[in-house]
């Protein structure tokens, strides 16, 4: 999901493949999944392009759903009840009944026709949808409609529908990452918007992620450096897609329970975590809960860190885990600390 946190970065390190062999610093940069990327590498040779754009082309024609002819559209469109999946579509769901698992329900695929109902899916929004209209589509919502046998997804009822995004540029990350570790490559950043997994460091020192906020920006406030290694970071945010309707802010994190758009005085969280698939579905998970709650689920996650902006009594304040200040650059932020 694209980062309503501009995660900004300074570049890398590499370990030489042999004393003699020249390390050239490559750059790379497209657009891919309705978003932009970035690659930043030390290694010997530059990676062709087409080659990168290739991965990222294998990807939507598994789980875009902009894509007519893509996996996932046809499992969601089409009038069968099972599909076969490639890959990529079964890490992903695979990955998807985990989480929804862990979360208790609140991270959950099958939201697609309630996405696209409150305007956030690819027809765009029209009007505030009825409760009558909420409680109709709730009818066909919820992972217990969907099961899995070997490479084949299957769902109860033909009407549901399922939408990855949530998990699936994170995943996306990851198989770039993959990419060109397979390649030789030891010292590397890859963002895709927003989301972001390092291996190794740059020549002076660890990859630095910059966590500011684009909107609001509080000029009091100053927002934490991250330094970061062999990790993966992701962002999520009310402000990522949002208009107004009936005067208030309607938010596309939909509450798979009520069927509304969710209500919390969460900002924007940040997840570190060991690879960006699983990060990218927890900051969705963390940003339906209440903030404390959050902060108390992550500090009994292994090897994953937390850190929320959230209003309360019209202030905007930060909670974060235990662990989150060892990746603060120099930790010098003090008013990003409580």
């Amino acid at each position: 999901m694209n980062a309503f946190i501009t995660i900004g970065f300074l570049f890398f390190q590499a370990l030489s493949p042999a004393p003699d062999t020249p390390i050239h610093e490559w750059s790379v940069k497209g657009r891919a999944q309705g978003t932009t990327y970035s690659l930043k590498y030390y290694f010997d040779k530059e990676i062709p392009q087409k080659e990168i754009d290739s991965v990222l082309h294998i990807i939507d024609l598994s789980m875009s759903v902009y894509q007519n002819n893509s996996l996932i559209s046809r499992f969601n469109n089409g009038s069968g009840l099972a599909i076969d999946m490639d890959p990529h579509m079964k890490n992903v769901v695979t990955k998807s009944f985990e989480v929804n698992k862990l979360s208790k329900g609140y991270f959950d695929i099958t939201v697609f026709p309630l996405v696209s109902l409150w305007g956030f899916g690819p027809h765009g929004f029209s009007k505030v949808p009825s409760q009558q209209a909420v409680d109709s589509v709730l009818q066909f919502v919820g992972m217990d409609k969907l099961y899995m046998q070997g490479n084949t997804l299957y769902k109860t009822d033909p009407r549901v529908q399922i939408d990855v995004n949530g998990i699936a540029q994170g995943y996306t990350v990851d198989c770039l990452a993959q990419f060109l570790s397979n390649k030789g490559v030891q010292n590397y950043l890859v963002e895709l918007g927003g989301e972001i997994r390092v291996k190794g460091r740059k020549p002076d020192g660890y990859f630095q992620v910059m966590v500011d906020e684009q909107n609001d920006v509080d000029k009091a406030y100053t927002y934490p450096i991250l330094s970061i290694e062999n990790r993966a970071v992701t962002t999520s945010s009310v402000r990522e897609k949002q208009y107004k309707a009936e005067g208030k802010m309607v938010s596309h994190h939909i509450n798979p329970v009520s069927g509304r758009p969710i209500t919390s005085p969460t900002i924007s969280v940040t997840v570190i975590a060991d690879n960006a698939m699983l990060a990218d579905a927890l900051d969705n998970y963390f940003m339906s809960l209440a903030p404390a709650e959050a902060i108390r689920i992550a500090e009994k996650m292994p090897s994953v860190e937390l850190c929320l902006y959230y209003v309360e009594n019209e202030q905007r304040k930060v909670l974060h885990t235990s662990g989150f200040n060892n990746y603060i650059y120099g930790k010098s932020n003090k008013p990003y600390t409580e």
